[in-house]
């Protein structure tokens, strides 16, 4: 399996639009983050977790030419607001699987109901095949399977996702024991460390740091970073040996 990060931004991103602070000034690549999301593709599949407003540019630097589905992890506009972009993938494909909590697909019916149109829809609009993901029920994507992680994103519940050795989680404060046993053997976690200071709904570094001695996965990415967590090269060097700042267009092998 190789996993491609299209984006390991905050919801802002960074550059931060109008913003003065030194990381969205900085000149090294890694610290140019697009809101975030990765492409998982072996053999001839290829799927997307998360599809948020940077998809379009996300899909170019990418190269990507065929998407088998979009698994969301929850609704907010950070995740989903690049729905309309799979046009493209429709022309060529058809209707594109997405696959999601009820509530995240009743929500993105009320915000692009166009998509879910069903009487007199406008030619070339996106369209879609909704799949129900449920807590504690694996699904099938291409020949795997992916397990959902319900983990809880302030009050929100989100799904992370495991497929085979490789896990990740996005948006996460809080697990339930029970849900840190379906991570257990993991070679792989991706894992959001917003910033060094506290927040009520995301992971920060102290966090996401001790998240990982839990798992104690082989290898952990750090994802869904903020400026405020500082220069990539700069927090590269305090993380563990086995913990790496997941950076845009980063591709690994599992």
């Amino acid at each position: 399996m190789r996993i491609y990060f299209l984006g390991t931004g905050t919801s802002q991103g960074i550059p931060i639009i109008g913003s003065d602070h030194p990381v969205c000034k900085s000149i090294d690549s890694k610290d140019v983050r697009l809101r975030v999301s990765v492409l998982i593709r072996w053999e001839t599949y290829s799927y997307v977790i998360d599809c948020g407003p940077d998809f379009r540019q996300q899909m170019l630097a990418s190269n990507c030419k065929k998407v088998d589905g979009i698994l969301f992890t929850h609704e907010h506009s950070d995740h989903t607001a690049g729905i309309d972009d799979i046009r493209p993938f429709n022309f060529k494909q058809g209707e594109i699987p997405v696959y999601a909590h009820q509530r995240v697909i009743d929500n993105l019916k009320k915000r692009f109901d166009y998509v879910f149109e069903t009487v007199n829809k406008y030619p070339g609009a996106p369209s879609v095949k909704t799949i129900e993901i449920v807590n504690n029920e694996p699904f099938a994507i291409g020949n795997k399977m992916a397990i959902p992680i319900n983990v809880m994103h302030g009050n929100l519940p989100v799904f992370g996702f495991r497929i085979d050795d490789f896990a990740y989680l996005t948006d996460v404060k809080t697990v339930e024991a029970v849900e840190i046993e379906k991570l257990k053997g993991v070679k792989v976690l991706v894992v959001n460390a917003l910033r060094e200071e506290h927040h009520f709904s995301h992971f920060n570094l102290e966090e996401a740091l001790d998240f990982i001695a839990l798992i104690q996965p082989e290898k952990a990415y750090l994802t869904h970073i903020s400026h405020l967590l500082g220069f990539h090269e700069e927090v590269q060097k305090k993380l563990p040996k086995n913990v790496y700042l997941a950076f845009d267009n980063l591709e690994i092998t599992i």
